[in-house]
């Protein structure tokens, strides 16, 4: 499969991201409507996005500026396995 290269594909891309997480977070607070759901939801989804910073932005900038990062998988393996 070839790598998206269009302006628009990308970001419709993003854009789909966005609404599918809007859905999902919309339909999990309606099957439960408790504050103590939003709370969760909310912290859970501003961790993955910190961690996901964290593995694409801090580790290529301030522990290892020589390695790209492909995916999270290649992130895991880098973790584990350390530097080829």
């Amino acid at each position: 499969m070839k790598d998206l290269a269009q302006p628009f594909w990308i970001k419709l891309k993003g854009l789909l991201f966005l609404v599918i997480g809007i859905i999902c977070a919309g339909l999990l607070l309606l099957d439960n409507l408790k504050w103590q759901t939003a709370l969760l939801l909310a912290l859970a989804i501003w961790s993955f996005c910190r961690f996901y910073y964290f593995a694409f932005y801090v580790i290529e900038k301030y522990v290892d500026p020589g390695y790209k990062f492909s995916g999270l998988i290649d992130f895991a393996k880098y973790l584990f396995r350390g530097r080829k």
